[in-house]
């Protein structure tokens, strides 16, 4: 005869009494309640909650990571292309300049060689632009995790600025390298000076640059898919317009109208160029009259930017 199943029921486990589970003390107003959280996309203008941003930290740093790997996976020369980029850049500009304006013609800094003063602005340009052409697809290239989990978007834009400054220190390395084979087998002698200390700054305003016009660009590639061509354009001509393959100096001469100072100097690229040379080289001027509007311009972007951003990432999961 079977038994029934609303009898109670004695269940015996090794070496312990017996347990009746008919004369249990629980009740179901004794378990806890589970909590909920409810994930409503946001309206209007909404704070940046940097301290949830802060809470998922390690999701950052898992990230950027991935970015390194798949960059570089089945690649012949893996982490060296942070170096070879610029490297080929600077040995194609010094001959160039060489044979169309001479030895002496070049625009650089008095006493400094060409190819120094051209890596010293190509090692933070290629933090810049890396920056910008990975965090401006970002986005969309994480559609499938942003469709799936919650997190910070702000993270998918973030995320390359640290992969990106993986191959910056790589670079960076070997412009001290350069530096020092110069002022060890040549005439020119690299001068220590307090200038030195400044470079965080220069290195924080290149990345806070970068990461301004990212987030806009981000942003708007999620709607407009036409960025990912806009972006070599608006790329190549940043490069021309900001002091890479020649200095301020041998551009802004005495008899330019003080209003294209001002808009030249709006780029933010332009204190960063001098700033490096003016750290690492200790020959050139520290940035003057450029300073100012470059920094105001790099706060406008990024503080427009990130509140851009948060008021777009409600659409993301169902644009991207």
């Amino acid at each position: 005869m079977s038994p029934d199943l609303n009898d109670s029921m004695t269940v015996s486990a090794p070496d312990s009494a017996p347990i009746d589970t008919a004369s249990t003390d629980a009740s179901p107003t004794d378990t806890p309640p589970i909590p909920h959280v409810v994930i409503a996309p946001s309206r209007g203008w909404v704070a940046l909650n940097l301290a949830e941003l802060w809470r998922y930290r390690e999701l950052l740093v898992f990230l950027a990571w991935r970015d390194i790997k798949v960059r570089y996976k089945q690649t012949v020369l893996g982490i060296a292309w942070a170096v070879m980029v610029p490297l080929m850049t600077m040995v194609v500009l010094n001959v160039l300049f060489g044979l169309l304006m001479g030895k002496n013609g070049k625009p650089t800094i008095e006493g400094v060689p060409y190819a120094v003063s051209t890596f010293c602005a190509l090692v933070p340009w290629q933090l810049f632009s890396n920056v910008i052409g990975q965090s401006s697809g970002s986005v969309v290239g994480s559609s499938n995790l942003i469709t799936k989990i919650y997190f910070p978007r702000l993270i998918t834009p973030l995320a390359p600025v640290l992969s990106c400054m993986v191959d910056f220190l790589i670079a960076f390395a070997v412009l001290l390298g350069i530096i020092g084979y110069f002022h060890l087998f040549t005439d020119y002698h690299f001068v220590i000076s307090w200038a030195l200390l400044t470079l965080p700054l220069w290195v924080l305003l290149a990345v806070a640059a970068a990461l301004s016009i990212s987030l806009w660009l981000s942003a708007l590639n999620v709607v407009y898919r036409d960025v990912r061509y806009i972006l070599p354009f608006l790329t190549q001509l940043l490069m021309y317009v900001s002091p890479v393959i020649y200095t301020t100096k041998s551009v802004m001469t005495g008899d330019v109208p003080q209003w294209i100072r001002t808009v030249y100097a709006l780029n933010p690229l332009v204190s960063v160029m001098e700033g490096f040379r003016w750290a690492l080289l200790g020959r050139s001027d520290p940035p003057g009259f450029e300073l100012i509007p470059s920094t105001a311009m790099v706060a406008v972007l990024l503080v427009g930017g990130l509140y851009y951003f948060r008021r777009m990432e409600r659409t993301f999961a169902d644009v991207a």
